[in-house]
C-alpha cells in the first residue's frame, strides 16, 4: 500500500536539505545585494516568469511589509507599457532557476539601459542572468523534491527562503521595529496591540465602585456589574484599592461564618495596578503579564478612575 505520509515527510526533508545547503553559500554577493537594496533611492522591483514569478510576488510582498518599497513586475507586461514603472536608481531582483528564461532575459538589456542594478537569484551561477547581474545569489538545489524530479518544489522553496533571508537582513539593517511593522499592518492583531490605545478597548460605563465601609455582600453585586471580576475602591475621590473575585473567595475561605459581616477595607487589595487611558494597548498587555493579573484600573491624566480593561479585551 502506498505510504503517502512517508512521501510527504520525504518531500519536507528534501526541501529542508535544499535550504540548509544554501547556508554556507551566502557570501559577499549576499552582502552586496543587501547593500544595493538598502541604499536604493528608488524602488525594489521583483520579476520572474511562471513559478519563479509567483515566488517573486511573495518576496515583493514581504519586502514591502518590512520597510522596503517593492512590487512585482511581470516581464511580459514590461513590453506593453509596464516598463514605465522602472526608473533609474531602482533595483531589480530577477528570479530564474535556469537563469536562461527567454522572457526574462529579453528585458535585461532594457533594464541595463535604464541604469538599474540587477540582483539575480538563480540556480546557475554561469547563466546569462548571472552574467548580467550586479550580484548573484546562488539558490541551486541538488534535485527537486517531487518523485519525478520535474516539478519546481525544492528550487522554488530555496528561492523563497533566499528572499526571506534578504528581508531579514534588511529588517536588521534598517533597524525596522515592531511598531514600524504594525504601522504597515493596521488591520492585523499586531497593529491592534501596538497602535491602539487603552481607551479604545476599556469598559467606561456603569463602572463598579466600592467604599471602604461597604459590606462585602453589597460589593459582590457591584463586582458583577461589568463582568470584569473587579470593583474599584474609592475614598475621598481617590483610588485606594480593588476588590476582585479572588479577594472575595479568599475572604470566604478564611472567615467562613463571619464573611458577611466584613467590610470592603477588610478584604481589598491595596495599591492596585493602573494604566493611563492614552497608553498603548501593548503596554496594558505587558503590565498584566508582568504582574500576572487579568485586569487593570484605567485612569486619566489626573489619576482619576475612568475605566477597566481586562486581558480578554486585548485579545486579537
Amino acid at each position: 500500500m502506498l505510504d503517502v505520509v512517508e512521501i510527504g515527510r520525504q518531500c519536507l526533508r528534501d526541501e529542508a536539505e535544499a535550504i540548509m545547503a544554501m547556508v554556507p553559500r551566502l557570501d559577499s554577493e549576499f552582502e552586496k545585494a543587501v547593500k544595493l537594496i538598502l541604499n536604493c533611492k528608488g524602488k525594489c522591483i521583483l520579476t520572474g516568469v511562471g513559478k519563479s514569478g509567483h515566488i517573486a510576488r511573495k518576496i515583493a510582498a514581504t519586502l514591502a511589509s518590512t520597510g522596503t518599497p517593492s512590487f512585482y513586475l511581470n516581464p511580459l507586461d514590461a513590453f506593453h507599457g509596464d516598463l514605465g514603472m522602472v526608473s533609474e536608481g531602482d533595483v531589480v531582483v530577477a528570479l530564474s532557476y535556469s537563469g536562461n528564461t527567454d522572457e526574462l532575459l529579453r528585458i535585461i538589456p532594457l533594464l541595463i539601459k535604464r541604469e538599474v542594478s540587477i540582483v539575480g537569484i538563480t540556480g546557475d551561477s554561469n547563466s546569462l542572468l548571472a552574467k548580467y547581474s550586479s550580484c548573484v545569489l546562488n539558490a541551486s538545489v541538488g534535485s527537486e523534491a517531487d518523485p519525478l524530479n520535474l516539478a519546481p518544489t525544492s528550487s522554488t522553496t530555496a528561492a523563497l527562503a533566499m528572499g526571506d533571508a534578504l528581508a531579514c537582513a534588511l529588517i536588521k539593517a534598517r533597524d525596522f521595529k515592531a511598531t514600524d511593522f504594525a504601522s504597515l499592518h493596521p488591520g492585523g492583531s499586531l497593529g491592534k496591540r501596538l497602535l491602539a490605545q487603552v481607551k479604545d478597548y476599556m469598559v467606561s460605563e456603569n463602572l463598579p465602585i466600592a467604599r471602604l465601609n461597604d459590606k462585602v455582600s453589597d460589593t459582590i453585586i457591584e463586582i458583577s456589574k461589568t463582568k470584569q471580576g473587579i470593583a474599584v475602591v474609592i475614598d475621598n475621590d481617590e483610588i485606594v484599592g480593588v476588590v476582585t473575585d479572588g479577594d472575595v473567595r479568599r475572604a470566604m475561605q478564611s472567615n467562613k461564618e463571619n464573611f458577611f459581616d466584613l467590610q470592603v477595607e477588610n478584604i481589598m487589595s491595596r495599591q492596585p495596578k493602573t494604566i493611563y487611558s492614552t497608553d498603548k494597548l501593548e503596554q496594558a498587555i505587558s503590565k498584566m503579564k508582568k504582574y500576572n493579573i487579568h485586569s487593570l484600573v484605567v485612569v486619566d491624566e489626573a489619576d482619576k478612575y475612568v475605566g477597566l480593561i481586562d486581558s480578554f479585551a486585548c485579545q486579537p
